[in-house]
């Protein structure tokens, strides 16, 4: 069933390969980690299997382990059919957080330092944008606004948050651009070029509105400086998310 399920799907960016003595422990604490900061929300499918094969550089058999004990301990759940794969069913077991301290904690100097270049290179997108947008560049960057605004669930907010950077990235006009600002989102969150999500708390939403707001009013007025400060502020959201995640269990491991 696991193995009919995780089979199909399209490739995305790579992630860093795993280069640890357990490959298996490495994919799934990544997983846990990943689902706890929230790039996959409850109801949300995970990548398929051969996009974690080759987004990872292990085995199938690796890929098949670690997301068998994703499901072992109810993190996911593995539907089958058409739209089958490994559903994410719970944000937070008590797995979690012992996977998260493995994975972040390391890593947190290297993190920090990708979190502040990247509010750099997203206020220069920002501000590329506003230079160079055309009237049609507008025109989706609303419509994923106006889906923003009116989502209905956390899911519908995250798809509609990726849309309008998206949007923003298109209207610099410069492929090259729209990589690296893909690459650096990878990077930061996990590998995986998916903005992460908490647990959709309804504070993030409403300044993450108020943010998509004030930026499509500075590129649509082009004006490049007020663009780029407000991107930089806002992209501080995603950064102070994973910083909540990570001192919530460090304050469980003191207690």
């Amino acid at each position: 069933m696991l193995d009919r399920a995780l089979s199909g799907g399209a490739p995305s960016p790579e992630l860093r390969p795993v280069r640890v003595a357990s490959a298996v422990d490495e994919v799934s604490d990544r997983l846990l980690t990943a689902i706890a900061v929230g790039d996959f929300l409850p109801g949300e499918r995970l990548p398929v299997e051969r996009e974690l094969i080759q987004l990872l550089r292990v085995s199938r058999p690796t890929v098949r382990e670690a997301v068998g004990r994703l499901q072992a301990v109810g993190v996911i759940e593995i539907r089958r059919g058409r739209n089958g794969g490994a559903y994410v069913r719970d944000s937070w077991t008590e797995s979690s957080g012992a996977a998260v301290r493995r994975t972040l904690v390391p890593r947190w100097e290297e993190f920090e330092q990708l979190f502040d270049l990247r509010g750099l290179v997203e206020g220069m997108v920002a501000a590329t944008a506003a230079r160079r947008r055309r009237p049609e560049d507008l025109v989706p960057m609303r419509d994923a606004l106006t889906a923003y605004l009116s989502a209905s669930d956390p899911r519908e907010a995250q798809a509609a948050d990726s849309a309008f950077h998206r949007s923003v990235c298109d209207a610099t006009h410069n492929p090259q651009i729209t990589k690296l600002s893909r690459d650096l989102l990878a990077r930061a969150s996990l590998g995986f070029p998916v903005e992460p999500w908490g647990k959709g708390e309804r504070t993030h939403f409403h300044q993450g509105g108020e943010d998509h707001k004030a930026l499509y009013e500075a590129v649509a007025a082009g004006e490049p400086e007020r663009a780029e400060e407000i991107a930089r502020h806002h992209f501080t959201i995603s950064a102070d998310m994973i910083r909540d995640v990570l001192e919530r269990v460090r304050n469980a491991g003191q207690s």
